[in-house]
């Protein structure tokens, strides 16, 4: 447990934004970092990235079964470097095969909208032995930890997550290109310009594939969202958390948006999304251009933070004003034996108006640094 807190530490949360770099940029600390476009390849900046200290391989989305039993989902693989590249002729020898500067955590939730109900499970392993690790295939990649693994092949990413409480198989296809934020994929997340990550999404795939809960296996369909992003510089020094939001609506657009929240309560200037359209076009929202405000909040009875679980969203160059609400409230991750951190991570649904017309969604919310600020003491 010393070392997991250690890691903790180390890594305040391995999630959206928590250090940042790009494949081109220069290097800081023996690390990689972003200072520009990232010149992304696919499907071979699909794999890892080791020259950068994080790195993450992020899914949500809804599904349900043929009774309309409602479900969301969150798997999440995230890789991190403990020492940069240049220190790796310091280390001890003899090699040995469970010698590695790196380490993969995972988490993984069911929420059970139907039911009302949240359940969620986490794993860690050095990528030795088989334990762990991104490994190309023939045509794509596969990251994994134990039993739980994603494959992303040019044409769909196959999921899979068994746990204590739950298990779930999932075919994903992709219904439009993938999108690159920011600055073809520099995706900015401070004032300085290696403040940055390489950051891309497939914000609308469909769903199919299995679950298993209480004993019962469910033949489900629905959609999905994929992030992946990887960096190196830690936050810009004042920035608390964040608010994440990425939203699929019933017209085919999907939003997000990132806000990034000072420590006196303003949104700092960094915080931005991308709004895609249904042909796959994208237009990035700037931090002036979106207001998001709380409406309601709900106190932890675990940890005792309080969050935010209803929200106005309006973007006037859009036309577009939704109301957004964590369905169910209790979706709080609890990480004490990977990274640690305790955050929300939650289903949301989304209703409203653009240009005049009525529009509903769902999505997920990312919501950090309500139980601890990020830039408070360790």
């Amino acid at each position: 447990m010393r070392s997991v807190k250690r890691l903790a530490i180390a890594l305040p949360i391995l999630l959206l934004f928590a250090v940042a770099a790009g494949r081109a940029g220069s290097k800081a600390d023996g690390y990689l970092q972003v200072t520009d476009p990232c010149n992304l390849s696919f499907p071979a900046d699909h794999g890892p990235h080791p020259g950068y200290r994080t790195e993450w391989w992020y899914y949500t989305g809804h599904f349900s079964d043929s009774r309309r039993h409602r479900f969301g989902f969150q798997l999440t693989f995230f890789r991190s470097r403990l020492k940069p590249p240049a220190d790796r002729q310091t280390w001890p020898h003899p090699a040995s095969a469970w010698r590695t500067d790196q380490i993969y955590l995972a988490h993984a939730a069911l929420t059970d909208i139907t039911g009302g109900r949240h359940l969620q499970a986490e794993q860690i392993a050095r990528p030795v032995l088989s334990l762990a690790g991104a490994d190309p295939t023939t045509d794509g990649w596969r990251i994994y930890l134990h039993a739980w693994q994603a494959v992303i092949t040019p044409t769909r990413h196959l999921l899979r997550a068994d746990t204590q409480h739950f298990n779930f198989t999932l075919t994903l296809k992709p219904s439009k290109p993938l999108v690159l934020h920011g600055n073809a994929g520099y995706s900015r997340k401070g004032q300085t310009p290696e403040r940055a990550s390489c950051y891309y999404s497939f914000t609308r795939l469909q769903a199919e594939g299995s679950l298993e809960l209480d004993g019962t296996r469910h033949q489900v369909h629905g959609s999905a969202w994929m992030d992946h992003e990887f960096s190196t510089a830690p936050l810009q020094a004042g920035i608390t958390g964040w608010d994440w939001f990425g939203l699929q609506f019933s017209d085919q657009t999907e939003i997000m948006f990132y806000l990034l929240r000072n420590a006196d309560g303003t949104v700092n200037a960094a915080s931005s999304g991308t709004y895609v359209l249904p042909s796959g076009k994208t237009r990035h929202l700037r931090q002036d251009e979106v207001r998001i405000t709380p409406m309601a909040y709900w106190t932890s009875p675990h940890s005792g933070a309080r969050y935010p679980v209803k929200w106005q969203l309006a973007i006037a160059a859009l036309d577009c004003r939704l109301t957004v609400t964590a369905d169910p409230a209790d979706q709080e991750m609890r990480t004490p034996h990977s990274t640690g951190v305790v955050y929300w991570e939650g289903s949301v649904k989304a209703d409203g108006v653009r240009e005049s017309k009525r529009t509903q969604g769902v999505g997920y919310v990312e919501l950090t640094g309500y139980v601890k600020a990020f830039d408070s003491p360790m």
